[in-house]
């Protein structure tokens, strides 16, 4: 019987170096797994790999060594400890995420909801090449959202109340960015400095300033055979609906513009970064 090596690079197992054996992706989150996942996945390596597990540079976690004459049985183990299998190829991967504002205090936005949301909508989907999501839960950008072919970093839409105000000044200080100036009776910001980190909001000892939850897109990010920085193109969106809409036009634009085997970034370089401000156009 011949054995579909492609098949099973596509479900996660990749082949090592020793013949018929193999290193097992998982499916994680947003880094997230529960310590009854964790208990299947310790089984199974025990039981089918050598005792221990590796922790990629995405979050992902894979157990290696799983025989050939094991692969069925593995995948069941998995599947009733609640676990599944990751990808590999021409898709899109697993979804990174740091903890985001439900632990961190510095975070904007919940980072794992948006997580599990992209991956249940993309996850898997077939492209010409491989295609990263990243989320980054504010301005420290832990997950370093611009490495990924779409990254998404949590901000602040702020607004400031006068009749909260005391003119501290506290705001102007923690402004990294020099976007805030305080006088005796005005508060003065200057938009075009603001890269909505949210600090004034966090630290405002009378909640003058306000804070809605926000999302800073960039496309087009690389981090391995050629390094590039994605771009931010449509400023701070709103709402989880909007980034739907950008992801469905950038994923439409590399499936409609790519070439097997070409990144996301060199089909925007190619096809024109003009061309793909148009796909985006109507995400607000």
């Amino acid at each position: 019987m011949t054995t579909d090596y492609k098949a099973l690079k596509n479900g996660g197992f990749m082949r090592q170096t020793q013949k018929d054996l193999f290193s097992l992706r998982l499916k994680v989150v947003g880094g997230n797994l529960t310590t009854a996942q964790l208990k299947t996945i310790t089984e199974v390596a025990d039981l089918y790999g050598k005792g221990h597990v590796h922790l990629t540079s995405r979050q992902g976690l894979e157990i290696p060594y799983v025989a050939l004459k094991d692969v069925e049985t593995v995948k069941q183990k998995l599947a009733q400890g609640g676990v599944d299998t990751g990808v590999c190829g021409p898709r899109v991967r697993t979804v990174t995420a740091c903890q985001g504002s439900t632990v961190c205090p510095s975070g904007c936005i919940d980072t794992l909801a948006v997580a599990e949301n992209i991956s249940e909508r993309y996850f898997g989907r077939v492209l010409p090449h491989k295609f990263k999501f990243g989320v980054t839960g504010c301005q420290n950008n832990c997950l370093k959202a611009e490495e990924n072919d779409l990254g998404i970093k949590g901000g602040y839409l702020i607004s400031w109340d006068k009749e909260d105000c005391t003119f501290c000044g506290v705001c102007a200080k923690v402004c990294r960015e020099g976007a805030i100036e305080v006088t005796d009776d005005q508060v003065i910001l200057n938009a075009a400095k603001c890269n909505h980190c949210g600090r004034c909001v966090k630290s405002c000892p009378t909640d003058a300033w306000k804070g809605q939850s926000g999302y800073l897109l960039s496309f087009g990010g690389l981090f391995g055979n050629r390094i590039a920085q994605g771009v931010e193109i449509l400023g701070i969106v709103s709402n989880l609906d909007s980034i739907f809409k950008a992801s469905d036009a950038a994923l439409d634009f590399f499936d409609r513009h790519g070439q097997s085997g070409e990144r996301f970034r060199t089909v925007i370089d190619r096809a024109g970064w003009d061309e793909f401000k148009k796909a985006l156009s109507h995400v607000a």
